[in-house]
């Protein structure tokens, strides 16, 4: 599956509601759009969240993204991710176009 870097910024009613429980929930909703979390921290300056996610595909991607915003009140850019070794490949490739 296709993997999905998030980005979370937090919103002031956001915030209001950091709990564990909350956490939970952001997981279920997660596994329900078929996807599975593979890292998640909180960390520090431009973003307040950076979520890595195993997912179908863009449309579960984006899907996922709206339901957590739904459910959190934190604002989320997703960005699928290309492997380095991969992205070697693509652009080698695109040198002999």
């Amino acid at each position: 599956m296709p993997i999905f870097m998030m980005f979370g910024k937090y919103s002031s009613e956001a915030i209001k509601g950091i709990s564990a429980e909350r956490t939970d929930k952001a997981v279920e909703v997660i596994k329900k759009h078929g996807g599975k979390v593979i890292s998640m921290y909180a960390v520090l300056g431009e973003h307040d969240l950076v979520l890595t996610l195993d997912l179908p595909d863009m449309e579960k991607a984006l899907a996922t993204s709206v339901a957590l915003n739904k459910l959190t009140g934190i604002s989320f850019t997703t960005s699928p991710v290309v492997e380095v070794e991969n992205f070697d490949k693509l652009v080698g490739a695109a040198k002999d176009i």
